[in-house]
């Protein structure tokens, strides 16, 4: 976009640059989002990680959103995620037993996020893999990524994702196995070591 100077006729000046939001914070959170497996069920894992900016700064304000196979590689066909109460409006959760495998967090004071869904199983020739979309300020266009396991060397190395990306590069999309069903995943929006993200065309 660009304005019109009317102190010297006919020239023409950009307008000051603008970010969108986080407008997304008023509507799009909602309680236990990140609750994303059955409760009490057996293949549930945690992820979790923060979300830094180019200067390494964690955000506090970003939005992250899941979606992930079921155990068996298949994807979920529930829903159910975000039900209200028709008479209210007011959220009623999740039904405890479904998996719809969507989630959706907001990062913390800290721009920590954490999410307990289902371990993803692998999908055709695809390593297990959760897809991921990150909002946060000054982005117009929302992200996309997705978080792999490292569970399976071999179904990394056949993974036709990851063997497109360059291999200085293909750790910014494994998570870190910290034990007992537990995996970090940092979000990089810019600066060293930036997550790969995907444009889907």
């Amino acid at each position: 976009m660009t304005k019109i100077d009317t102190s010297e006729p006919g020239q023409v000046l950009p307008t000051p640059s603008h970010t969108v939001g986080p407008f997304y914070g008023y509507a799009l959170p909602f309680p236990g989002g990140e609750d994303i497996a059955p409760a009490g069920h057996p293949d549930t894992i945690t992820v979790h990680g923060y979300v830094y900016d180019g200067e390494g700064s964690p955000l506090p304000d970003a939005l992250v959103e899941l979606w992930g196979p079921d155990t068996e590689g298949r994807t979920p066909t529930a829903d159910g995620s975000m039900r209200r109460d028709p008479a209210s409006g007011g959220f009623l959760g999740r039904n405890g037993v479904e998996f719809t495998g969507f989630g959706r967090i907001q990062t913390d004071a800290n721009g920590h996020w954490y999410a307990r869904t289902l371990r993803p199983g692998a999908r055709g020739r695809s390593a297990p893999c959760v897809s991921v979309c990150v909002f946060a300020r000054g982005l117009l266009v929302h992200l996309y990524t997705r978080i792999y396991l490292p569970d399976d060397q071999a179904l990394l190395a056949a993974d036709p994702l990851l063997a497109r990306v360059p291999a200085e590069r293909r750790d910014t999309l494994v998570a870190a196995d910290e034990g007992r069903g537990t995996y970090r995943f940092d979000i990089r929006l810019q600066g060293e070591g930036e997550t790969v993200f995907l444009e889907f065309q």
